[in-house]
This record gives structure tokens, C-alpha cells and sequence, in this order.
């Protein structure tokens, strides 16, 4: 049985690269796109806008009509205009994917209250690979202990607007995890002038933009003799695209509930 798949932000980068993995996925079918009102991709076909003919569909600004359309809805647009697509989803009792980045604390509490009427993935990165550093990074963590400071490092194209990107933030909840250590309390974002010496279990993130890196990510173990390092670099966003239909594929008959990455890959 196939699973209606909607993309809201359907013309963007990520979103005509979903709209071609849904097309490539027999599983699927593609059951429309959305676009802000004021997108000049209002009324044309997503299928052509992604390179791969005609869907017969046309994009919309109305997300309301798309979730009724659907039996799951991928999200990877901002965070304003996703927590409006989680309270839909809420409302009409549909799945959501979210793979959408840089919410604050109260936008993660606005989402988890949606997800007590709504089954929803969301994850920080969609990518199998890059879930499974994930976990290696906890277990890491874990194995060798604070004698091993650890430094965070990532760098994406000048687009991005959130630093450090979730991905990367997520593998230091991951890494704190494995300590045993409240993340928030020991995360440091940023270090300039005299800082004086490393605090000792604090978990450093340093970040760069430029260009068009679609997103490479370090974990570094580093210890009084030797420097421990798990790498993540990612050469196309179809990783993530192929990842958020898996998960939209899983998710559909769900029951209400915020779900993971780990929850769809069984990790």
C-alpha cells in the first residue's frame, strides 16, 4: 500500500530533491507541494521545477489543504513555519517529518504538545550514516571518559542560518549522553580573547561557513596522547531526502508521538 507523501517548501533545494526521491520510491506517491504566498513557484507543476515532468499537481500556499491530502507531510523549511505545520499536523491528526533546525527551547515544547495528537519523526539529520555517528558518538563518549576532552567541529555552505547546525548539536547531546552530563550546562559555543584553560567535561562546538559545503561534521576525542576522530561529510543532499522519505514511509499508522531517527532505523 502506497503512502501520500506532501512537501511543504516545495520548491526549495531540499524540497525538489524530496519531490524527486518520492517519484523514485515505488512505496510513494507525491501528493502535493506548498510555497509562501509570495513564491514565484506559486501555481507551477514541483515535478517540472524538480526536473522530472509533470505531477499534476500544482503548488499552493495552503498547507491545510495539503495535510488533508496526505497521509504524511515532510517539513524542511523554518522554524516559524514549522511549528504552524506541527499544530496542523496536531489538528488533523496527520504525520509530520520534520527535518527543519534551530528552534529554541520553547519551539522544542511546542512540538513535543503537537506530538500528543500527531505522530511525528523529527531529527536534527536525516541521514542513516550520520545517525549511526550519532550513536557511535555516545558509546565513544561513554568508553573513554572525561580524561577525553571533546570538540565539536562543522562546516556548511553561507546560506545556513543556524550555528552550530542540529546535526552538529545533536552530536553533543549525544556525546553529553554518554557522559552522564546535562548538555546545556556544558556546552560552549563560542571562545574569544583570553578564555583561560579548557574547563574540564565541557563539550566545544567551532564553526565555519562558506561556499557550497552541503555539510561536514567532526567529533573530537582528544586526550593527553592520542586524538580520537569521527567524520561525517556529506557530497549531496539526496542522503538527507532519501532518509526523510524512509522515515515518512515508517511513520504512516504510527500513534501519536514524538519519534527519532533511532526509533525509524531501530538503532
Amino acid at each position: 500500500m502506497t503512502t501520500r507523501i506532501g512537501v511543504v517548501g516545495a520548491a526549495g533545494r531540499m524540497g525538489q530533491m524530496l519531490v524527486r526521491e518520492i517519484a523514485g520510491t515505488s512505496a510513494a506517491v507525491f501528493a502535493g507541494g506548498t510555497e509562501s504566498p509570495a513564491s514565484a513557484a506559486q501555481d507551477k507543476d514541483p515535478g517540472e521545477l524538480a526536473g522530472i515532468g509533470p505531477t499534476n499537481t500544482r503548488i499552493g500556499n495552503d498547507a491545510a489543504t495539503l495535510f488533508a491530502g496526505a497521509d504524511v507531510v515532510i517539513d524542511f523549511t523554518v522554524p516559524s513555519a514549522t511549528l504552524a505545520h506541527a499544530k496542523l499536523a496536531a489538528a488533523t491528526r496527520k504525520a509530520l517529518v520534520i527535518g527543519t533546525t534551530g528552534f529554541t527551547p520553547d519551539d522544542e515544547r511546542a512540538i513535543a504538545e503537537a506530538a500528543r495528537d500527531a505522530a511525528i519523526v523529527k531529527a536534527p539529520n536525516m541521514s542513516l550514516a550520520v545517525n549511526l555517528m550519532m550513536a557511535l558518538t555516545e558509546r565513544v563518549a561513554a568508553s573513554l571518559g572525561p580524561d577525553y576532552d571533546i570538540e565539536i567541529f562543522e562546516i556548511h555552505h553561507k546560506h545556513k542560518i543556524d550555528a552550530p547546525s542540529g546535526t552538529a548539536l545533536g552530536l553533543g547531546q549525544a556525546a553529553a549522553r554518554g557522559r552522564k552530563i546535562d548538555f546545556a550546562a556544558n556546552s560552549v559555543r563560542a571562545r574569544d580573547g583570553h578564555t583561560g584553560p579548557r574547563k574540564e567535561g565541557t563539550i566545544g562546538f567551532a564553526v565555519a561557513r562558506g561556499g557550497a559545503e552541503v555539510g561536514d561534521h567532526t567529533v573530537m576525542f582528544c586526550g593527553g596522547a592520542d586524538r580520537v576522530e569521527l567524520t561525517h561529510k556529506a557530497h549531496s543532499r539526496a542522503i538527507y531526502a532519501a532518509g526523510a522519505v524512509r522515515a515518512a514511509l515508517w511513520l504512516k499508522g504510527r500513534k501519536p508521538g514524538l519519534y527519532s531517527m533511532k526509533d525509524v532505523l531501530g538503532l
